[in-house]
């Protein structure tokens, strides 16, 4: 019996010994697959920049690591680069900020399934079983500043129009804080709340229809930078002088600018939002891939009102957003 335990005992010790090398091989073998939508505005722009930048960093870093970045337009095409990704390029690791949150859901379950850890960044999975972690900004706090900032604002009573992101959880969220906090401001009225794609070109649309169908609007909630540029230009058009607001969000370097210099009366804040948590989110989920580590279940980077006292703070000139 004693003979059979230090048999044991040695045979643990071996193992124990070749452990750390087998952890360095396998980490030299990670592959890092990271699924983003195309820079079709600024804020995408912004996460392809910090996704390129991590990729940069992190494989000069590590020489054994590969990353590839994929960029989709659609849906679909993001759906097809994932499985491109699983079975062409071997990923181990999958790093996505979904086009969409519910039809993007079932394509990443599958890639799970076959025993791809998945961060999910910013637009949430309809079902969280379909990932091991999550990634985003406070979203909470992007709708809710906004609505307390121009409660305040308007002293309590006005007309607000909303302008939504797309169909995504994260959206929802966004909205739902928003609408909480003017649920307790019963004179200042929503007039409408459709979608303008984080589009400006959709935006301007939106708006225009807005400005059709209601003679008067106090504010804006754009709930975007680029948003609200289209929103700017509806508003000039149509030569309105009645709305003395208009909130984007995400903090983008042209609305913190205009914040820092005063330039521009309807944009006095923001919140942020930026999109160099694509870049926290691919370093972090590789960093603790290679240490063999699980991230926590939820990571939420807190959003900030960003106003001409600490605009300096939020400015950043050399990023693409």
């Amino acid at each position: 019996m004693n003979s059979f335990i230090r048999v044991a005992g040695m045979a643990v010790l071996v193992m124990q010994a070749w452990a750390v090398p087998m952890v360095a091989q396998a980490a030299d073998k990670l592959v890092v697959g990271v699924a983003i939508p195309t820079a079709t505005h600024s804020f995408t722009s912004g996460i392809v920049w910090w996704a390129n930048q991590a990729k940069t960093e992190l494989e000069k870093a590590h020489p054994g690591v590969k990353i590839i970045v994929k960029t989709a337009a659609t849906a679909p095409e993001q759906a097809n680069q994932l499985q491109d990704m699983l079975t062409v390029n071997k990923i181990n690791t999958l790093v996505i900020f979904p086009i969409e949150s519910a039809s993007l859901t079932q394509p990443v379950a599958q890639v799970k399934n076959k025993g791809v850890y998945v961060t999910v960044v910013d637009r949430g999975l309809t079902n969280t079983e379909s990932q091991d972690a999550y990634i985003a900004g406070d979203n909470t706090a992007f709708g809710k500043l906004p609505a307390e900032y121009l409660a305040k604002s308007l002293n309590g009573k006005g007309n607000i129009v909303v302008l939504r992101g797309m169909p995504t959880t994260l959206d929802n969220e966004r909205f739902d804080a928003f609408n909480a906090v003017m649920k307790g401001h019963p004179e200042i009225k929503i007039l409408d709340a459709k979608y303008g794609n984080w589009n400006r070109d959709d935006a301007f649309k939106v708006m225009q229809d807005y400005l059709t169908r209601f003679k008067q609007i106090d504010a804006v909630w754009a709930a975007d930078d680029d948003m609200a540029i289209g929103v700017q230009k509806a508003i000039a058009q149509a030569r309105r002088s009645d709305i003395k607001q208009v909130f984007g969000g995400a903090g983008a370097k042209g609305a913190v600018k205009k914040i820092m210099d005063g330039s521009d009366p309807q944009i006095v804040a923001n919140v942020s939002y930026s999109p160099k948590f694509m870049y926290d989110a691919i370093k972090l989920t590789t960093e603790a891939r290679l240490k063999g580590e699980k991230l926590p279940a939820k990571t939420i980077i807190p959003s900030v009102l960003i106003t001409r006292d600490n605009a300096k703070q939020f400015y950043f000139p050399k990023s693409p957003f």
